[in-house]
């Protein structure tokens, strides 16, 4: 490559054909050509060899073009083809300089390359300049005459050609004026044009549709230099705006945008080397094709690794970014706007094509960071929605209408919240993330319902609960004929309250009547459930109840004062009624009666089969068993506590365990029977008088025999003391005399020990008073110490002292007086 200060070129076609990419691109960088658009114009130069093309160039556009040496012979100067831009015009001016024709380097025959440089030159440029020597004008043999035919041939090889400007500069102009030569010339290229032959497409088509003709007339280089120079400044002037309405090439058709120009003039040099047609507009959509989607892909590379995206979507991952949509859509408009910038002088239909593709590919690429961003908006509207529910639903508003309010605001503010972040470029449908957060608000309100409505019916239900447990227990535990109808009516008025209450919670709730109802009469089935629970649980305790209620009316009078068994009591009576009123507990316990249709003989049948029949047993005998079954009858199987069996089976165990404290009370009435009566009847005594007169005069004549007769009785009372005997004979004649045997002869050396001991006591301190006092003193002792009565010897030996002492006590006493 050749530089100058105002100029640059390089070589972009070799004397081989070749194509010089690397070196098209480093020019198009220098020049910045790829900035002008369309704003910029290419004009060549043909004409034949050694004709001082290369010399019009350089002075005419500033070039720096090798020109040919005339002292050292006219040869060939320029190989292939050479570009330069022109220094100070404007627009930009791409200038070519085409290897010269009719060479003898290249040979006679050998055309191909002038061709190929011919329509390569009328394919790119705007203004071709057809270099010819003056005095070859009007010639029919002159060297312009095979180079316009090349023209023209090739020119036939384009479809939809470009309207390109043809300016002939006659150099070496003779006197001959211009006005003269300018027809002869035209005249000549007529012909030439009517000559070639033509498509069938363009047969009558005339030359002006393909070319503008100009002619311009320069005096000899050599010869008139300074007039050439004038000319020469003058043409200048036209290819200043040349692309300007009015210019040169003011009315060129399908130019190739600045940027694309480096890859169309290499295709299309390929095309014309493979000898083919060159269709230049689709070429045209091709380059504009290639250069879009670089472009795009550009675009779409700098988005990719712009600073702002890539912090944006990784914040967006994990928190809501504020003005999402905008900082997007902002990013967005930047990228389109720079690829309309740079594609906007291609063909419409690709470049929006072009467009379209990448704007998929963006927003395929925003896409997910979009979902993320409408998924914080959605859990945030989410999040908002519980709170403010929460909120209402503290603040003591209905249900239904908190729930609505909430839902309604939450939505709108979704909405809101959407809209900033949209894309506009997208128009990306929202309502299937809107339906979500519809359904998780749903799932939400109906979590919460069911959890408020499962609390207000355990509220209920533990109240209804509390309200009947306890009663309900009471009204079992005093069960008489008004029991159940007393169970009954507390059901119903606790039942009432609480389906009010209930019910009227229920209306907060919007739901449908069926499931209202539904609910309601679950709570009353819960109710009844508790009662009939109790009652169950009571009746598993039911001989226990039985047993305290027969103790209480058995052991206390009608004042709840404990009997005390003197021996007046009718112990039978007693016994039947406390049976009575335990067998009606068993009766009232032995089913459930809830409705007020509810009729049994329950007690009627257990007071024939259980009361009649131990009071008459000839009639249990012969009478069939009444409980004999497992139902009652009228009674469904659940509404039974107790069966009838059961019920049998459950008197016989509670008659069996009462009937100690029965005969109790018996043994207790003939005890006491037996302390009161201790004198003989008074026909004994009446005996004792008549028989025992004899014996009596004994004893006044014999007083000694009296203080005998008292010991022996005190000895006596000891004995039956010690012994217990009137207990020992409450459980029967022979265990009492068996017990007796077993204590009796102990008891006797045990009294006797006793005796000895005080006897002994006695003589060894008869002078001292204190010392008598001590034996007592010990006695005394010995009687707290003494074991209770029922005990073995040492309760027998203790009593035993308590009574000799008594009876020594006394005889002092009588020697006294």
């Amino acid at each position: 490559m050749a530089n100058s200060d105002a100029c640059c070129s390089t070589q972009l076609i070799d004397g081989d054909g070749v194509f010089n990419a690397s070196g098209i691109d480093k020019f198009m960088k220098e020049v910045k050509l790829s900035e002008c658009g369309l704003s910029y114009a290419v004009v060549s130069i043909m004409g034949p060899q050694s004709s001082g093309k290369s010399t019009l160039l350089n002075n005419l556009f500033s070039t720096n073009f090798r020109e040919m040496d005339a002292f050292k012979g006219r040869s060939q100067t320029t190989k292939g083809i050479w570009m330069a831009r022109c220094a100070g015009i404007e627009p930009c001016t791409i200038v070519m300089d085409l290897e010269g024709t009719d060479g003898r380097e290249r040979g006679e025959d050998d055309t191909a390359f002038e061709k190929q440089s011919a329509l390569f030159a009328l394919a790119v440029s705007d203004i071709v300049l057809i270099n010819m020597w003056c005095h070859d004008i009007g010639r029919e043999q002159a060297a312009n005459k095979p180079l316009l035919k090349t023209v023209f041939q090739v020119m036939m090889r384009l479809f939809s050609p470009r309207k390109t400007t043809m300016l002939f500069v006659i150099r070496d102009k003779t006197r001959t004026p211009l006005e003269n030569l300018e027809p002869v010339l035209r005249e000549d290229i007529q012909k030439i044009w009517d000559s070639v032959p033509k498509p069938q497409a363009h047969k009558d088509t005339p030359l002006s549709e393909f070319f503008n003709v100009q002619v311009v007339a320069l005096s000899s280089f050599e010869e008139k230099e300074e007039q050439f120079r004038e000319q020469v400044a003058s043409l200048r002037q036209r290819f200043h705006q040349s692309i300007a309405p009015g210019g040169l090439a003011g009315d060129r058709r399908g130019v190739v945008p600045a940027s694309g120009f480096s890859f169309s003039a290499q295709e299309i040099w390929k095309v014309i080397k493979e000898n083919k047609d060159l269709d230049l507009p689709a070429h045209k959509v091709m380059v504009a094709t290639v250069r879009c989607e670089e472009i795009a892909n550009e675009k779409y590379a700098a988005f990719v690794e712009n600073e702002e995206w890539s912090q944006l979507e990784e914040t967006v991952q994990s928190e809501p970014v504020s003005g999402f949509g905008k900082k997007i859509n902002s990013l967005l408009h930047a990228c389109f706007s720079e690829y309309d910038a740079e594609a906007t002088y291609f063909d419409e239909g690709v470049r929006t094509a072009k467009q379209k593709q990448l704007q998929e590919k963006l927003l395929q690429l925003i896409q997910p960071a979009y979902q993320s961003a409408l998924g914080h908006v959605r859990s945030g509207t989410l999040d908002r929605f519980k709170e403010a529910f929460e909120k209402a639903l503290k603040g003591g508003g209905r249900f239904s209408e908190a729930a609505n309010n909430c839902v309604e605001s939450c939505v709108a503010q979704f909405d809101e919240k959407c809209a900033d972040v949209v894309i506009e470029l997208a128009n990306w449908d929202t309502s299937k993330v809107r339906e979500k957060l519809l359904r998780d608000i749903d799932a939400h309100v109906a979590s919460v319902r069911e959890a408020k409505i499962s609390e207000l019916t355990s509220s209920y239900e533990e109240k209804l609960k509390l309200s009947l447990s306890g009663p309900v227990e009471a009204l079992l535990d005093g069960a008489n004929s008004d029991t159940w109808p007393s169970v009954r009516s507390l059901l119903k008025r606790e039942m009432q309250s609480a389906v009010l209450g209930y019910s009227t919670a229920l209306n907060g709730f919007d739901m449908d009547e069926e499931t209202r109802q539904n609910m309601i009469s679950s709570l009353e089935d819960f109710a009844r459930g508790v009662v009939e629970g109790k009652a169950r649980e009571e009746a598993g305790r039911v001989l226990i109840r039985m047993k305290d209620r027969f103790t209480m009316l058995f052991s206390h009078d009608s004042d709840s004062m404990p009997r005390v068994w003197t021996g007046k009591e009718d112990i039978r009576s007693i016994t039947k009624t406390a049976r009575s009123a335990s067998l009606k507990l068993l009766a009232v316990m032995a089913a459930i009666r809830l409705d007020d249709g509810d009729k049994d003989n329950i007690e009627k049948t257990l007071a024939v089969a259980l009361l009649d029949a131990s009071g008459n047993p000839i009639r249990s005998i012969t009478v069939a068993d009444p409980l004999a079954t497992s139902s009652w009858e009228k009674i469904p199987a659940s509404k039974t506590l107790i069966t009838p069996v059961q019920c049998k089976s459950l008197w016989r165990q509670f008659k069996m365990e009462t009937e100690y404290s029965v005969s109790q009370a018996i043994s207790a009435q003939e005890a006491n029977k037996r302390n009161n009566n201790w004198l003989p009847p008074p026909w004994a005594i009446l005996a004792l008088v008549i028989l025992g007169f004899n014996e009596f005069m004994t004893l006044l004549k014999n007083p000694l025999y009296l203080g005998v007769i008292f010991v022996i009785f005190l000895l006596l009372k000891a004995l039956w003391v010690q012994l217990d005997i009137a207990g020992e004979f409450r459980h029967g004649v022979v265990p009492g005399l068996i017990s007796l045997s077993t204590k009796f002869v102990p008891t006797i050396m045990n009294l006797i020990k006793r005796l000895a001991e005080e006897g002994a006591g006695a003589g060894a301190g008869a002078g001292a008073p204190a010392a008598n006092e001590n034996p007592q003193r010990s006695s005394s002792k010995s009687n707290s110490n003494a074991v209770p009565v029922g005990s073995s010897v040492s309760s027998s030996s203790s009593s035993n002292v308590t009574s000799l002492d008594n009876g020594k006590r006394h005889t002092s006493s009588s020697k006294d007086e």
